[in-house]
């Protein structure tokens, strides 16, 4: 018998449902966020702007561990502070799921046939911006 040997995942791709707006107009969707460590907890909290305004806490971890965003050469403060509402509520929930759950996947149900399934949110986020409907 082989022991199976598990490896710890440590990033996530995830499609964004609005996507973030480059100064020339260009739309970045597709990123990666990775594992949040005590170093980006420990850190983020002290920081001064955190303390000053408790919610900037969220924009700073995100800074922090979304390392891709499209075709952008670096995730700052800038890029997730101009993020859409629905987008940065989208990575606060992805950082929540991997960070404390471990995984990016939800439990749905089929409303037709009522049959259980699991859906992977971070690569199935709905929002096509060439769909309206």
């Amino acid at each position: 018998m082989t022991a199976v040997q598990e490896t710890l995942r440590t990033e996530y791709p995830f499609t964004l449902p609005r996507g973030y707006v480059d100064e020339n107009g260009r739309v970045h969707r597709n990123g990666i966020m990775r594992l949040a460590t005590a170093r980006d907890e420990i850190t983020t909290q002290a920081d001064q702007r955190s303390k000053q305004n408790p919610a900037y806490l969220t924009v700073l971890l995100l800074e922090r561990t979304v390392t891709e965003l499209g075709d952008l050469s670096a995730v700052d403060t800038f890029v997730i502070e101009n993020l859409f509402a629905s987008d940065l509520a989208f990575l606060q929930d992805l950082y929540r799921r991997i960070n404390q759950d471990g995984h990016t996947e939800v439990a749905v149900s089929c409303p037709h046939c009522g049959k259980d399934f699991g859906v992977d949110i971070a690569g199935d986020a709905p929002g096509d911006p060439d769909v309206r409907g």
